[in-house]
C-alpha cells in the first residue's frame, strides 16, 4: 500500500516520466524505476519513531508542493541579494537557482587546472561513465530522502578535485530556492577528491520569498580518496514557510582527512543526515554542528559514524541553542567492527534551552565490538549560568546583552572550528546578530552574476 504523503510524487512521476528523463541525463533516469519500487513500499517513519524523535516526514511530504519537471527558469534573481560574501577571501562563487547550476563573474577563471565544477546532468552527458562509478554509489537508496531524489532530481552538481590538485581558494556554493508557488526542489551532489588532493567548499542554502513554502531534498556523496584533504562548511540562512530535508553519504580512504561542519542559523524545519565511514586505514573525520532555533522552528540531526578499518580518528561536537516553542533533536552513533583497532572516536552534544516549552532531545550513543579502542560521548542540555548573568550585569550589561554574549560564548568552540579567517569573522557576526534578534545574514553582501 503507497504511503499518502508518497502518492502524490509517485503519480506526477508516472504522468510525467518522459518530461522527467528528456531533462536529465541517462546515467540519473537508470536509477529512477528502482526509487520508484522502493517507494511505492516505503512506510515513512513517524514523528518520535527511532531517530526521527522530531521529523514528521509524513506531514512535510504530505503538503501540496510543485515539481518543476520542465526545468523552466523561475523568477529567481541571485542579484536580489542573496550573495554570501567572504570579507577579505578570495572565492569561486557558484550559485544553484533551485537546480540549475550558474557561474557568478569570472568564477571559471578563479578555478585551478585540475577541478571541476560543472551541472551533473551536463557532465553525465559527456562522461557518463565516470559518473556511473559515483552516482548513487554511496547512498542507501531505501533511505526516504535518496529515493526521493532519485526518482525526481534532473540535474544537481558535480564536483572533482583530480589527484595531487590542492586549492588554494574555497570554492563557494550558494543554493536558492524559490519560486512564485509551492515547490519542491530534488538535488543531488557528487564530489570525488581523488589522491593527494586538498579542497575548502562552501555551501550557502537560502530561500527567495517567504510567502510560498518551498521544500528542498538534497542528497550528497563524497569520496575522499588517499590522502585528500577536504573542508566542507555549510551554511543555512532560510525562510520559516522552508523545510530542508538533507542526507550526506562520505567515504574515506587511508590517510584522508575531511572537516564537515554544518550551520543552521534560522530555517523553518531542517533535518540534516551524516552517514560516513572509514574505508582506509588512518583516516580523520571532524563532525561539527550548531542549530540555533526559536519561534516554532525545527532542527533535527541524525549522525553515523562506522569505523570499519583500523586506526582511524573521529571528533564529533554538536550544539544546539533552543528558545521559544522550537524543538531539536540529535541522534547519533559511532560504531566500531569487530577487528577494526586502535580506532578513537569523541562524540559530544551540548545545549542550551531557554524556555519552558523549548524541547530538545538527545541521544548520543556507541557501538563497539573490540577492545582496543579509545572512544566517548556525552551529553548535556541546561539553562545559562544564573551566576554569570549576574556578575556580567554588575559589569553594566543588561539582561538581553548578557544573554546574547552567553549564548555566543557557548557557540564559539564550533565558530572555531572553520578554518576560513574571512568566513569565521563572518560567521562570528551573523550568530551575533541572530541572538541579538536582528537580520543579519549574507544578503547584506553585494554581487552581480553572468549567465550559465
Amino acid at each position: 500500500m503507497i504511503e499518502e504523503s508518497l502518492r502524490q510524487y509517485i503519480e506526477l512521476y508516472d504522468t510525467n516520466r518522459e518530461e522527467i528523463d528528456a531533462q536529465s541525463a541517462p546515467v540519473l533516469n537508470r536509477h529512477r524505476e528502482g526509487a520508484l519500487a522502493c517507494l511505492k513500499h516505503l512506510v515513512l517513519p513517524r514523528k518520535g519513531d527511532d531517530n526521527y524523535e522530531n521529523t514528521d516526514l509524513r506531514a512535510i511530504l504530505g503538503a501540496d508542493y510543485g515539481v518543476n519537471v520542465r526545468r523552466v527558469q523561475l523568477p529567481v534573481n541571485p542579484a536580489d541579494g542573496f550573495h554570501c560574501g567572504i570579507p577579505r577571501v578570495a572565492t569561486s562563487l557558484f550559485f544553484i537557482i533551485n537546480d540549475r547550476l550558474v557561474c557568478g563573474v569570472d568564477c571559471r577563471e578563479k578555478l585551478p587546472e585540475g577541478i571541476e565544477v560543472e551541472s551533473l546532468r551536463e557532465k553525465a552527458l559527456k562522461a557518463p561513465e565516470e559518473v556511473e562509478r559515483y552516482y548513487a554509489g554511496l547512498a542507501d537508496g531505501s533511505n526516504p530522502i535518496v529515493a526521493m531524489t532519485a526518482l525526481l532530481a534532473q540535474d544537481g552538481l558535480w564536483i572533482k578535485v583530480k589527484k595531487g590538485v590542492r586549492v588554494a581558494d574555497p570554492v563557494q556554493i550558494i543554493n536558492l530556492s524559490g519560486g512564485v508557488n509551492d515547490l519542491l526542489t530534488p538535488l543531488r551532489v557528487v564530489i570525488v577528491m581523488e589522491e593527494d588532493s586538498e579542497l575548502r567548499l562552501l555551501v550557502c542554502n537560502h530561500t527567495a520569498g517567504g510567502s510560498v513554502n518551498q521544500l528542498t531534498l538534497s542528497t550528497s556523496e563524497i569520496y575522499a580518496g588517499r590522502n585528500s584533504h577536504l573542508e566542507v562548511y555549510t551554511m543555512e540562512e532560510s525562510d520559516m514557510t522552508s523545510a530542508r530535508l538533507s542526507g550526506l553519504w562520505l567515504r574515506q580512504e587511508d590517510d584522508s582527512d575531511v572537516l564537515v561542519n554544518g550551520m543552521t542559523i534560522s530555517n523553518g524545519s531542517t533535518r540534516n543526515e551524516y552517514h560516513c565511514r572509514y574505508a582506509g586505514t588512518a583516516a580523520r573525520l571532524r563532525l561539527y554542528g550548531m542549530g540555533i532555533a526559536d519561534a516554532d522552528r525545527m532542527i533535527e540531526v541524525y549522525s553515523r559514524v562506522d569505523h570499519d578499518t583500523d586506526r582511524c580518528h573521529t571528533d564529533e561536537l554538536f550544539k544546539f541553542s533552543v528558545d521559544d516553542r522550537a524543538c531539536c533533536g540529535f541522534t547519533g552513533l559511532v560504531r566500531v567492527a569487530e577487528g577494526a583497532v586502535g580506532n578513537e572516536a569523541y562524540q559530544s552534544n551540548r545545549n542550551l534551552i531557554g524556555s519552558n516549552e523549548a524541547r530538545m532531545m538527545s541521544k548520543p550513543q556507541l557501538e563497539i565490538y573490540n577492545d582496543d579502542v579509545q572512544c566517548s560521548h556525552g551529553s548535556a542540555t541546561g539553562q545559562l549560568d544564573e551566576l554569570q548573568l549576574f556578575y556580567m550585569r554588575t559589569r553594566g550589561l543588561s539582561e538581553h546583552e548578557a544573554r546574547m554574549l552567553l549564548k555566543q560564548a557557548f557557540m564559539a568552540d564550533v565558530i572555531n572550528e572553520v578554518h576560513i579567517p574571512g568566513l569565521k569573522e563572518r560567521l562570528a557576526h551573523i550568530v551575533e546578530r541572530r541572538f541579538a534578534g536582528e537580520a543579519a545574514g549574507c544578503h547584506e553582501c553585494s554581487f552581480n552574476t553572468c549567465g550559465e
